[in-house]
């Protein structure tokens, strides 16, 4: 007899195509915290977040309190129709903490490409050029725009046809591609000399950490480097913080830890812990670039969302879920330091708080061991230009007891790969 997983593959592969893809050959039933069940009634420790979604876990009780509250308000209105406080006290609770000079304004909308698309829209707006710089290595979503704007073909661009015009990119420092600082300044100087005047481009697009790209942290010369070049031209500077902000890198925002100030600011997954909700924040005058009505979507800033995104703040500053990335990031790291000793297949290990990443020789590795430590229950991604990085996106809030049972699967896992690699050398 069939299992339940195996039935509801099949129901999938008949009623959607092939295009909607999912790395489980298992489907969820519930899950709470850092712990995923599925129908059959298996757990798996979760260190996907949802492509971190998650940072408070999966079902946190004062998000869940704020939804179940606001759900006996109201679900929806169209804050462009009749407007609710609780968006805007929001809108002032983020614009405390971006890190932009002077005043800063927000603006909320659904998903992380439509917080990219819409930053794009207020830098032309305010710059009045179309030119956009991003980077290899980027990405920045899946709509026209967002997919021109990403550094990556396989699988985001393949098959799509024309991208929109008016985008560039440049290369991002890159230590095991061998990309100095030196070399991705001197592209975006190619840019301005081969393809578009800076006058013409309305902005520098980039992520403090890659996250798709394989967590590659800029170098804080790079950014005051791209500041600098930013402000002789009138070039605006936007950091997308879609997968790095709300506590992953240990501040609220990757950008906290560099003291270079952006104009513009791309936020989402881990804001509404869970629920669809995203931002553009940046400085007033930029933001206040489009007119009345140039800015808004009917489900943007959903009041229940919304809801879930004060929750999620809260739950950040009291559970000190900063501090606490920086603790679990160096156990992590550790571990994987440890690993490397014997693990020849592993070349780097990145970090920035929790925003952890190992990189192995081949993505064959890479495969082998996200498969191998699915079998004994732990639930990892993979990233990189060539998808031979591993990316760990755990919970902030999960317990310390499972996190060191993910670190020993993880151990266990890379333990037995590099005896069977010394194993067939041995027999080569």
């Amino acid at each position: 007899m069939e299992g339940k997983n195996s039935l509801l593959q099949q129901r999938k592969d008949d009623a959607l195509p092939r295009g909607v893809s999912h790395l489980c050959d298992w489907y969820v039933e519930r899950a709470e915290n850092a712990t995923l069940w599925d129908t059959e009634g298996r757990t798996w420790i979760d260190f996907a977040g949802g492509i971190a979604v998650l940072n408070t876990g999966h079902r946190h009780p004062r998000v869940q309190q704020a939804i179940a509250h606001q759900l006996e308000r109201f679900t929806h209105t169209a804050f462009q129709i009749t407007p609710y406080e609780s968006y805007v006290a929001l809108a002032e609770r983020i614009n405390q903490h971006v890190p932009v000079n002077g005043k800063a304004k927000t603006a909320f909308f659904t998903t992380g490409a439509e917080a990219v698309e819409n930053a794009v829209k207020i830098a032309r707006a305010y710059t009045k050029r179309h030119g956009l710089i991003t980077f290899g290595g980027g990405f920045h979503g899946r709509t026209f725009m967002t997919m021109a704007m990403t550094g990556k073909v396989a699988p985001y661009k393949r098959d799509f046809g024309p991208m929109p015009a008016s985008v560039w990119h440049a290369r991002y420092p890159n230590s095991p591609e061998g990309i100095t600082v030196d070399a991705a300044i001197a592209s975006l100087q190619d840019i301005f000399s081969q393809s578009i005047a800076p006058q013409d481009v309305a902005a520098i697009v980039l992520e403090p950490v890659q996250g798709e790209g394989g967590f590659h942290i800029a170098p804080p010369e790079f950014l005051v480097r791209l500041r600098a070049l930013a402000d002789r031209y009138g070039i605006l500077l936007i950091a997308d913080e879609v997968q790095s902000g709300f506590a992953r890198t240990g501040k609220l925002f990757a950008m906290a830890h560099y003291s270079v100030k952006v104009d513009l600011m791309t936020m989402a997954k881990s804001l509404a812990g869970g629920m669809p909700l995203s931002a553009v924040a940046g400085r007033a005058e930029v933001m206040d670039a489009p007119g009345p009505g140039g800015l808004g979507g009917t489900y943007a800033g959903n009041p229940l969302a919304i809801a879930a995104a004060h929750a999620v703040l809260d739950v950040i500053e009291e559970e000190q879920l900063c501090k606490r990335a920086l603790q679990l990031g160096a156990q992590l790291t550790t571990h994987l330091e440890q690993a490397r000793v014997k693990c020849k297949a592993i070349t780097d290990i990145r970090a920035l708080g929790s925003m952890v990443a190992v990189e192995f020789d081949q993505t064959s590795t890479a495969q082998a061991v996200q498969s191998a430590a699915m079998e004994q229950g732990l639930l990892l991604l993979t990233c990189g230009l060539h998808g031979n990085v591993i990316r760990f996106l755990y919970p902030l809030t999960i317990p310390e007891m499972q996190f060191h049972q993910a670190l020993s699967i993880l151990s266990n896992v890379l333990n037995i790969h590099a005896s069977q690699t010394e194993t067939a050398s041995a027999s080569a």
